[in-house]
């Protein structure tokens, strides 16, 4: 039997919970048990029963009570089976509710999850828009994309229901199992103030019954549904095979189609490569390959070219255009448009366009806007080839003008001869045009197309002397008189037939023509001023009258038939002896080569350059290569070099002339770290890079395989590269940091640490010692072995020099620790000492001789404390700053170690990880414009051997174009 002696519960609307139960005495025990104070769910007003332990590790049962009834209540044993078969009941009835909904919900999550993972593994598809080409194959891959499509739409069908089906399956088991559970709290649940009573038995029986029968259809339904599921998965798994199937077949498909593309596509390349060139095409090749080889015409180049000359604003300009049928050049008012030679090359094709040599696009000239574009571009390429204050340039603008019924040739457009010039023209223009002129026209297979304009007096004409001096026997000049139309209503008719009969001028030609080239109309088209043209002729009573002037002297057409005859004329005439000056030149320069580079083959710079590229991005690849501890040492050596200086001159020495050297080092070197240190760093690393590399480049050049016709090309990249190149800003930032962080410590950590920090002194001191000697040396003079070995004398003020150390050498002997100054009681004393021996200098003199002396006096002494402090540290450790052995120059250059340790280990971090491929970029992006610009290139890569290779690849070059020119030529005929 049981008694509770306190209970307290709390009673909800359906379930009595109880939050402590103390002093249960058992019925079958004699010691008291100790009952949690946890909230439990109760089978009723009666209360619960729970197990527990006592002491002695013997279990026992105990059943709460709830409600006031239980004060006094004894229980019946048999009563106690009842309430643990309920509680049993409900515990089993939950876990099976949470067991079926957990698996309901998973399932249904997993199931989705399923779905919306399958459907981002689907590729996408909107490459092969752009890969697959166009036709039969196309409507094939779309059929097959179509069923493929709708394989996987009817799939994707099943998703939706499925996922509805076990929506409606968890509403339907929460519903129901909700149901259940309250039907067994009720039958758990006593309605009067008996424990026991029969029909709570019979209902609790009924309801392990019900419970019984749900968990095996829980079971079956769950497992039904389960089933569905893996099913589901299992054909998505067999759908996402056979899509994949199905894109690797399309894929395989569009490498054929590909494949198949690129040899139609190359079969058109190599059909396009095989139509043959037109002449005038392949023969301005030529003179396109001369104008870079010889320039000067003193060896080789007299393939001929019609030279179009005359005054400025003579016409001439618009007598080409008329010939090319298309206004392709700038105009302007009395101003000269023509600063430079332009080669057009005319030839006959199916549309009117025209092309510049080194540019891919195509004006097409039956269009304004087109035109006007032309005219831009070619005034801009004029002005942008005078340089320097220029007014005239001899670079050469190179177009082609192509279109039906056009004359093959290849006509040459001068600036105009002037006779006067204007205040903004530079002071050599008019002798450049000479110069120029003259130039072309010398060549003795050129075609001087000689422009004389017919509305201005013969006699104010500059051309024709040069004409005369070129050609006297007129056998390659062709004249023609322009703006005919105002000659007939100014000048005398006789006159002008005078003109083209060859009787007015001394000159001699080949032949005269008349053209008009405009009526003064800046918007007139070529065709209308042609028409224009025809129209004048044919009722101008000038021409004929008495019948003198022939029809054919007549109009630009009959101009451009006579031009184009005489120049293929004269091509067919010289082009043989040309093709054979030219194998005679490369015969003599392939000797002289193989006499000269025997084992070389002709590299030209392009070649060269590029060789020269690869080895400089070689030693890049090299730097990246330097191990670690090489790094750290470079790096620290460097530091050193730049911040030594510093710290003696304005930390040790300061510092030391102070009551509180360390205070004042702290001052100095925290100033220093949060200005000047950090920058300095940053320098030194940035040279220890430079060095580095610029030893790599060098070591290099030792090499067997060493090719010295890089070595200046190498050093310009090198340069320009590293000038270029800056340390990152942020750099200072994380420098400064590091610095100030390390500064803080003033505790030397172990004895290695002070040993290296005391030879670092004395290092450090000894080098000052040396530099401090040199300037002695040279303020007062050799020694005396020296003077007498080398026959050496002092200077009067070396003399002086040495008579005021003398005196200064007594004030240091007699007080060692003598602070930096001198007193002017000293002053005084060494100034009236140096008059007795009859020396006379004043106290600045004193002062500057002073600097020197005491420097090394007190580098001496430095030298000294370090050596005592070598064996100090475990007295520095116990005694600190109160050591009786002054070992503060120790704990400052430890200090300094340090921070040019840990700077050291960041600016190497810095170097591989970033400042290395910067460079390396750097480099890059140099060699690139190098690339690009070939006059650095001539100017960077010289010696005769290079000059010789160039000039036997060119040379090669013509000649096969020759060659093959004339072999088409030879078919044509």
């Amino acid at each position: 039997m049981l008694r509770i002696y306190q209970n307290t519960y709390r009673r909800t609307a359906r379930k009595a919970v109880v939050y402590s139960a103390t002093k249960v005495v058992c019925c079958n025990h004699s010691t008291l048990c100790n009952i949690t104070s946890n909230p439990r769910r109760t089978g009723g007003a009666g209360g619960h029963w729970e197990q527990h332990s006592n002491g002695n590790n013997r279990g026992h049962e105990e059943f709460l009570l709830g409600g006031n009834q239980a004060r006094g209540w004894t229980i019946p044993p048999n009563s106690r089976g009842y309430g643990m078969l309920v509680v049993r009941v409900l515990k089993g009835a939950l876990k099976l509710r949470y067991l079926v909904l957990g698996g309901a919900i998973g399932g249904g999550v997993s199931l989705s999850k399923k779905y919306e993972d399958w459907k981002e593994g689907l590729p996408d598809l909107k490459w092969l828009e752009d890969a697959l080409p166009q036709g039969e194959r196309w409507s094939q891959f779309s059929r097959n994309l179509i069923e493929v499509g709708s394989v996987v739409k009817n799939a994707i069908d099943i998703d939706p229901k499925l996922k509805q089906l076990g929506e409606d399956k968890l509403s339907e088991w929460r519903s129901w199992f909700d149901n259940r559970l309250d039907d067994a709290i009720e039958a758990a649940d006593y309605q009067g103030t008996q424990i026991v009573e029969t029909k709570e038995d019979i209902k609790a029986k009924t309801t392990v019954a019900a419970l019984g029968i749900s968990v095996d259809e829980s079971r079956k339904k769950y497992d039904k549904l389960q089933s569905q599921v893996e099913t589901l998965q299992t054909e998505i798994m067999n759908v996402q095979i056979k899509y994949q199937k199905e894109l690797e077949k399309m894929e395989k498909e569009n490498r054929e189609l590909r494949q198949q593309y690129l040899i139609l596509k190359t079969n058109k390349k190599t059909t396009a490569k095989r139509i043959k060139k037109s002449l005038i095409d392949m023969y301005s090749e030529v003179l396109d390959e001369l104008s870079g080889y010889d320039t000067g015409y003193t060896m080789a180049d007299h393939l001929p070219r019609v030279v179009v000359v005359g005054d400025q604003s003579s016409g001439k300009t618009s007598v080409l255009e008329s010939i090319a049928k298309a206004r392709i050049f700038p105009r302007g008012s009395g101003e000269m448009m023509t600063r430079a030679p332009v080669k057009v090359t005319l030839a006959e094709g199916p549309y009117h366009v025209a092309q510049f040599r080194d540019s891919d696009r195509e004006y097409d000239l039956t269009k304004e806007s087109d035109l006007a574009d032309l005219r831009r571009e070619v005034e801009f390429r004029m002005r942008a080839s005078v340089r320097g204050g220029k007014t005239v340039s001899n670079e050469v603008i190179a177009m082609t003008v192509k279109g039906p019924g056009l004359q093959r040739m290849v006509l040459v457009d001068l600036p105009g001869i002037i006779s006067t010039m204007t205040v903004d023209m530079a002071s050599d223009t008019k002798d450049s045009i000479h110069q120029m002129t003259k130039h072309y026209m010398s060549n003795p297979n050129a075609i001087i197309l000689c422009i004389q304009d017919g509305s201005v007096d013969a006699e104010r004409s500059n051309v024709t002397d040069l004409v005369m001096q070129c050609d006297p026997l007129g056998r390659r000049t062709i004249f023609v008189l322009t703006k005919v139309d105002l000659a007939e209503e100014l000048a005398d008719p006789d006159r002008i037939r005078k003109i083209l009969s060859g009787k007015l001028f001394p000159m001699k030609a080949l032949g005269y023509y008349a053209v008009v080239t405009g009526r003064g109309r800046k918007d007139d088209s070529i065709d209308a001023i042609r028409q224009y043209e025809e129209d004048f002729f044919k009722n101008s009573k000038l021409f004929h009258r008495r019948g003198v002037i022939m029809p054919h002297q007549v109009t630009s057409r009959n101009l451009s038939l006579a031009v184009s005859d005489r120049f293929w004329k004269m091509v067919r005439e010289t082009i043989e002896q040309q093709a054979d000056a030219f194998k005679a030149t490369r015969f003599n320069l392939e000797t002289e080569w193989k006499n000269n580079f025997p084992r070389l083959r002709e590299s030209g710079r392009d070649e060269l350059f590029d060789k020269a590229k690869g080895e400089i991005l070689d030693e890049v690849v090299t730097l990246s290569q330097i191990s670690a501890k090489k790094w750290d040492d470079a790096l620290t050596l460097k530091l050193w070099e730049k911040l030594s200086n510093y710290v003696f001159e304005n930390v040790y020495l300061p510092a030391a002339q102070s009551d509180s050297f360390n205070t004042m080092v702290d001052i100095k070197l925290r100033q220093w770290a949060e200005q000047a240190l950090p920058a300095k760093s940053v320098e030194a690393g940035w040279e220890a890079l430079q060095q580095e590399f610029i030893s790599l480049m060098e070591r290099a050049k030792k090499g067997h395989d060493h090719d010295g016709v890089f070595d200046q090309l190498k050093a310009a990249v090198v340069d320009e590269a590293i000038r270029r190149h800056s340390w990152e800003d942020k750099a200072i930032d994380m420098l400064r940091v590091i610095q100030l962080n390390t500064l803080e410590d003033r505790f030397v950590h172990d004895k290695a640490e002070w040993d290296q920090a005391v030879k670092f002194l004395e290092n450090s001191v000894t080098t000052k010692l040396v530099q401090t000697d040199e300037t002695l040396a040279q303020m007062f003079g050799p020694g005396p072995w020296t003077r007498f070995a080398y026959w050496k004398s002092l200077t009067q003020d070396q003399q002086k020099r040495r008579s005021v150390k003398g005196e200064l050498d007594k004030i240091l002997k007699n007080d060692v620790k003598h602070l930096p100054t001198l007193s002017y009681d000293e002053l005084t004393t060494v100034r009236k000492n140096l008059q007795r021996d009859n020396v006379d200098v004043d106290t600045d003199y004193i002062r500057q001789t002073w600097f020197p002396v005491y420097r090394k006096h007190f580098l001496q002494q430095a030298l000294h404390r370090a050596k005592d402090c070598r064996k100090a540290y475990y007295l520095y450790t116990q005694q600190g700053t109160e050591c009786e052995i002054s070992c503060s120059d120790v704990v400052l250059f430890w200090r300094i170690q340090q921070v040019i340790k840990v700077t050291g280990n960041a600016l190497r971090q810095q170097v591989i990880n970033r400042e290395a491929r910067r460079l390396d970029k750097e480099i890059k992006a140099v060699l690139d414009e190098f690339s690009d610009d070939e006059e650095k290139k001539a100017h960077l890569l010289t010696g005769k051997r290079v000059q010789l290779a160039e000039e036997l690849i060119k040379v090669r070059q013509i000649q096969e174009k020759l060659e093959e020119f004339i072999n088409s030529l030879n078919q044509e005929k």
